[in-house]
């Protein structure tokens, strides 16, 4: 089952191309004047935007499993393959910001680096115009799609743009300093730029993987989209003479899964079947009202115990 709408899907897919498509671009041409400048620092940059690159694509595939909804094999659906893969990417931005900060104190430790200002300026101006610019595009389309893959791929650019700004700044005052009495600080800025960078932009990778597992770990969501489940819930069941009601929810990226269990006096009867399935539908289209990618598992019983949470027992 599809949880997007026809116009959000294609700009989701569009949006997440562009975003690997530069990634790729930024990459490589970071890598090569990471070889002519000798700066540790495009080549951190370089690797960054390889290594969204390749999990791009990975994200490209997962976007079209979630939209396809459940089969056979996975019978629940792709919904987990998202914070699965933003959790990949998390880790992975996380390792090269770990190996890059040790590179950096060491060159710190041992006197710095010599590079070439010149062409690390030139591509600090290059880099800083391309990043900015997909910064700008997928923030916008975040906004407009609610992908949690666009999301992070928003948020990864901000980090980017960081970084190629603050390339370009320091390589341009080494272009002002190194004729002058401070030259001698030249060799630092390189491994201290990198040192800085990991240090302001860190917290991204990290928060990133921690939500991911707590999603792969069915951490329920914020209390307030809880409470926002169970008094749709509550409100849509108003008709019937409800004893106990227990909701649950959990969110794996965009998808939000609400299971309730409607609890009804022993004598209660029902006229057909399709009255229940009737309040079913009434109940999804008014939580799919507050969150498109919702899906809905209403059940009915006269027995608590089968929606009582095992640690409680009470609703919600």
């Amino acid at each position: 089952m599809s949880d997007m709408n026809d116009q959000t899907i294609p700009s989701e897919n569009r949006t997440l191309l562009i975003s690997t498509g530069g990634n790729l671009l930024i990459g490589v041409v970071g890598i090569l004047f990471a070889a002519f400048s000798g700066s540790q620092a495009i080549l951190l940059d370089g690797l960054f935007n390889l290594l969204y690159f390749s999990t791009g694509l990975l994200t490209l595939k997962v976007v079209k499993l979630v939209q396809q909804g459940d089969d056979e094999r996975f019978p629940m659906g792709y919904a987990f393959f998202e914070p699965l893969v933003n959790g990949i990417k998390g880790t992975l931005v996380l390792g090269i910001s770990v190996m890059a900060m040790a590179g950096a104190v060491q060159a710190l430790w041992t006197g710095g680096r010599t590079i070439a200002p010149g062409a690390a300026v030139a591509y600090g101006l290059f880099a800083a115009t391309a990043c900015w610019s997909m910064a700008i595009i997928t923030r916008r389309d975040a906004q407009r799609t609610g992908s949690p893959l666009v999301t992070a791929d928003a948020e990864n650019w901000i980090v980017n743009t960081a970084i190629s700004s603050a390339v370009l700044l320091a390589f341009a005052c080494i272009l002002i300093v190194k004729n002058t009495a401070y030259a001698f600080v030249v060799p630092y800025v390189d491994p201290a730029l990198v040192l800085t960078v990991v240090l302001i932009s860190i917290s991204v990778p990290v928060r990133m993987a921690w939500q991911a597992l707590m999603e792969l770990l069915n951490r329920a969501p914020s209390p307030e989209i809880i409470k926002e489940a169970y008094d749709i819930v509550r409100a849509c069941t108003g008709s019937l003479p409800v004893q106990n009601l227990f909701v649950r929810v959990i969110q794996p990226g965009r998808t939000r899964m609400v299971l309730a269990h409607v609890v009804l006096p022993a004598d209660f009867r029902i006229d057909a079947l399709p009255s229940l399935d009737a309040l079913r539908e009434e109940t999804l289209h008014a939580l799919r009202s507050s969150h498109e990618a919702t899906v809905l598992d209403m059940e009915f019983t006269a027995d608590p115990v089968w929606g009582a949470p095992s640690g409680s027992s009470t609703g919600i």
